[in-house]
């Protein structure tokens, strides 16, 4: 049996989670000794009798619709493999398995989440729109969740700058939810990806929507709340990324606008006010600490860094800068590599590449990023 099947027999061990795997993980025992285990040893591991069940009943039959759903820009990658996001591996309980259909190296891209409420204002729409374009088209993917509103938006928002994004659900990506959303998740998959830790055939179930928030923080720097009311999905997303260690912004509006009350919450408790798409870039630019005299965004990545203005746009980078500008290379070179030869930080690490990526010095292509020119 191969190790994505039996990763995949893993995520489906009755009452078996991330923290659960990674503890026996830690103690030696690995995905394979777990799924051949006899019934005395997984007892003694104090598995569950419906674990126990599952593990002894061909547990190669749950997993054969999921093995069959993959082929053409649809891949199953688990938590050990290379193509995982680094940033969501590092959150306390990534999922064991991520589904990914339409451009699969997008998801290990510097990303920001967009939410927001369902039954949003049309200026929280236009807004949600607007954020969106301009992130987009300065080096942020944008990810968000599908859902009517706010997070349609967003994703449109980007698809209107011919930018790609990221659509996390909370179904099976066989099955879209909401229907209304049909269309949109089709240019999603050819523009960009769908992402999901649900197996293949997983209908709708109110319990997924919020595990689906955690991985929208989860994978993003940062989450852009643009309207939400006090009790909502979007709220419980912003408070995971805080949770996260994420930065959280939040549009501010009319004291009379119910919707407006969650972001308002937010901001009492800590979140940025923003204003403009460049407010979000500064913010995450510090980041990888660099100072605001030395940060000057762009509304656009350039076409041509040799052809911009040194005295204007250049920065001094510092060591740390320095060390993640040295571990990029004229061939495409993937976040999790930089961590690697730099033992930094992947919030230090991710900051850094997106300053670099503005500034017009490196470049982001299939999913990793590569030199443009020397930094003196």
């Amino acid at each position: 049996m191969d190790d994505l099947s039996q990763w995949l027999i893993a995520s489906k061990i009755p009452g078996f989670g991330t923290q659960s795997l990674l503890q026996f993980l830690e103690k030696g025992i690995s995905v394979s000794d777990l799924i051949s285990a006899s019934s005395s040893e997984l007892k003694h591991w104090k598995f569950s009798n419906s674990a126990i069940q599952f593990l002894h009943d061909e547990p190669q039959q749950f997993i054969q619709q999921d093995l069959e759903w993959m082929g053409e820009n649809k891949a199953i990658i688990p938590l050990c493999s290379e193509q995982y996001p680094v940033l969501l591996k590092e959150i306390n309980d990534p999922p064991l398995i991520l589904y990914v259909q339409g451009q699969i190296d997008l998801i290990k891209r510097s990303q920001l989440g967009i939410v927001g409420s369902r039954n949003p204002t049309n200026a929280g729409k236009n807004n949600a729109k607007e954020f969106a374009a301009a992130l987009s088209q300065s080096g942020l993917m944008v990810t968000s969740g599908m859902a009517l509103g706010i997070d349609g938006a967003a994703h449109e928002g980007a698809l209107s700058v011919a930018e790609p994004t990221i659509a996390v659900m909370g179904t099976g990506l066989d099955r879209i939810y909401p229907a209304h959303h049909k269309d949109l998740a089709h240019k999603i998959c050819e523009n960009g990806a769908l992402v999901s830790e649900f197996s293949i055939g997983t209908g709708v179930r109110p319990g997924n929507f919020p595990k689906r928030n955690r991985i929208i923080s989860g994978l993003s720097l940062g989450v852009l709340v643009v309207e939400a009311a006090l009790k909502s999905g979007s709220l419980i997303t912003a408070k995971l990324a805080m949770d996260q260690g994420r930065e959280v912004f939040a549009i501010p509006g009319s004291i009379h606008n119910p919707l407006a009350r969650g972001c308002h919450s937010l901001i009492r408790d800590g979140a940025k006010l923003v204003e403009k798409a460049n407010d979000i870039l500064e913010e995450l630019s510090a980041l990888a600490i660099i100072s605001e005299q030395d940060f000057k965004h762009k509304d656009k990545v350039p076409k041509d860094p040799s052809s911009k203005n040194k005295t204007e746009t250049s920065v001094t980078l510092d060591q740390e800068q320095q060390a993640v500008f040295d571990a990029v290379d004229f061939n495409v070179t993937f976040v999790d590599e930089i961590v690697k030869q730099t033992q930094l930080p992947v919030a230090v690490v991710s900051g850094t590449l997106l300053l670099l990526e503005l500034e017009g010095y490196i470049v982001n292509e299939k999913g990793g990023y590569s030199k443009s020119h020397p930094v003196n």
